[in-house]
């Protein structure tokens, strides 16, 4: 596997996922695995996700819950223009909805942190991260909200004959991923 050099505000590439969606990302990292080309990128608008509050059992607590694709269809107008009345504007884009516009200074009172895992799974297989809230609105008496994550979304793509970013399947992701993580981290540190 070989590495080129990092990009500074280097060249962009449209990554598209199977239904077309094109998210336009620079390019930090090329690299070769198996003799197919790769790249590590990072979305130029910034990613955000919609989740929703859910009441547990009792009534009594509250927690955020991921939210489905049919479900985004349906709020997906009241999020643009609730973000919108920011300056900023939601896009439907491959993987991820993203906002283009400036997103404003993290505040503290803004700002949480989530354990995402599988329910099931073991408190050790949890993964923390941090989110910074944008807006709030209300639909059908649920309460939404838009995050954007703290930490930059590094995406992984392969490098298509044409030079188009094309999304990985997750079972070829997971069995690339030793090859992508040993030399990733190198280069990252």
């Amino acid at each position: 596997m070989t590495f080129s050099q990092p990009a500074q505000d280097g060249p962009t590439i449209a990554l598209t996922d199977t239904s077309g969606r094109p998210l336009i990302c620079q390019i930090e990292q090329t690299f070769d695995i198996e003799g197919q080309q790769y790249a590590l990128l990072l979305p130029l608008d910034t990613p955000v996700e919609i989740f929703m509050w859910e009441e547990d059992a009792s009534g009594e607590t509250e927690s955020l819950a991921d939210i489905d694709e049919s479900q985004i269809e349906v709020i997906f107008p009241i999020a643009r223009a609730v973000l919108a009345e920011q300056d900023l504007m939601l896009q439907p884009t491959a993987i991820t909805l993203t906002v283009s516009g400036e997103i404003p200074d993290p505040e503290e009172e803004d700002c949480f942190t989530l354990e995402i895992g599988e329910e099931e799974s073991v408190e050790d297989d949890l993964v923390s991260e941090a989110f910074q809230m944008l807006a709030t609105f209300f639909h059908e008496e649920v309460e939404y909200t838009v995050c954007t994550p703290v930490d930059p979304l590094l995406l992984f793509a392969q490098i298509t004959e044409s030079g188009e970013g094309q999304v990985i399947p997750p079972e070829e992701f997971e069995r690339l991923r030793p090859d992508i993580e040993s030399n990733i981290f190198d280069v990252l540190e």
